[in-house]
C-alpha cells in the first residue's frame, strides 16, 4: 500500500551515511516513502541508493541530477516529483544523521494529529539544543535566526532548520516558480511565504548533532545569500509579493 508520507533526502557525496540513514528511515513504525534527490555525486552515492531500493521495491526513489545545483532546487525538484503523486506530507531531512530520524515521527503527528501545516524541528524553541558543533556556529546559527525574526517578524525560534513536514496544501499554495533561493535563505523562504499565506506553524523541539561522517555543504556564498535573502523577503513583502502563491482551489 502506498505512503502518504514523503521523505526528501538530497544528497551530494553521502557515500559514507545513506546507506544506514535509509534503512534506519525504512525501519520506524510507519510506512514512509523516501526520495533521495542526487546531484550527481561522483562518489557512487547512487549506487548505494538503488541497492536500498531492490531491497524495498516502493519504499525507496531516486531522482537523479546531472550537477550540484543547491539544496533549495532540490527541495523543490523533490517537492515537484510527490506532488505529482497522492503524498499528503512531505519531510525535509539531511541524511548526515545531523537530524535523528525517529524525530520524522514527532513532526508527522504534529502536522497529522494536531492540525499544523508546517511542523519544524527546531533546535532554539526550548534554548540552544546542538551538538558538536564549535561555539563560534553555534553563536551564527542562533543569532541568524534573531535577525531573521527583527527583519521579516517571522514567529520561529529556528528561521534556518532544514528539518520540517509540511503538509501537502501549503506546497500546493506556494508557487515554487517564485521561490529565489538555493541555500539557507531557501529555509527562511519557504518558512517566511508559509506564514504569510496564513498558514499554522510549529516548532517540535529536537536535538540537532553535527555530522561525524562526511563533508559539511556550508559556504561563504550560502551564508551571503541568507543575509541579503532576508532583506530582500522583507522589501517584496512590503510591495505584496506579486504572485508569491498559487490561487486557492
Amino acid at each position: 500500500m502506498a505512503s502518504d508520507a514523503l521523505v526528501i533526502v538530497p544528497t551530494y557525496n553521502e557515500r559514507e551515511n545513506i546507506t544506514a540513514f535509509l534503512n534506519k528511515v525504512l525501519g520506524l513504525p510507519y510506512p514512509l516513502e523516501i526520495l533521495v534527490v542526487d546531484d550527481g555525486s561522483p562518489d557512487g552515492t547512487q549506487d548505494l541508493v538503488r541497492q536500498v531500493m531492490d531491497q524495498h521495491p516502493g519504499r525507496v526513489h531516486l531522482l537523479p541530477r546531472t550537477a550540484k545545483m543547491g539544496l533549495g532546487t532540490a527541495y523543490i525538484a523533490g517537492f515537484r516529483w510527490g506532488l505529482t503523486r497522492s503524498y499528503q506530507y512531505f519531510f525535509e531531512i539531511d541524511a548526515d544523521f545531523s537530524h535523528n530520524p525517529e524525530d520524522l515521527l514527532r513532526l508527522l503527528a504534529a502536522c497529522r494529529d494536531k492540525s499544523s501545516d508546517l511542523a519544524i524541528g527546531s533546535r532554539y524553541v526550548t534554548g540552544v539544543n546542538v551538538v558538536n558543533w564549535p561555539m563560534s556556529r553555534v553563536m551564527m546559527s542562533y543569532f541568524a535566526s534573531r535577525y531573521v525574526q527583527f527583519i521579516t517578524g517571522l514567529p520561529v525560534h529556528d528561521a534556518t532548520a532544514g528539518f520540517k513536514c509540511y503538509q501537502r496544501r501549503v506546497l500546493e499554495r506556494i508557487n515554487l516558480d517564485k521561490i529565489r533561493f538555493i541555500g539557507y535563505a531557501f529555509q527562511i523562504e519557504m518558512k517566511f511565504k508559509a506564514w504569510k499565506a496564513g498558514f499554522q506553524i510549529t516548532e517540535v523541539p529536537i536535538i540537532f548533532t553535527d555530522r561525524t561522517l562526511g563533508q559539511s555543504k556550508i559556504s561563504k556564498g550560502i551564508i551571503k545569500e541568507a543575509v541579503w535573502g532576508v532583506l530582500m523577503l522583507r522589501w517584496n513583502a512590503f510591495w505584496g509579493m506579486r504572485g508569491a502563491f498559487n490561487s486557492k482551489p
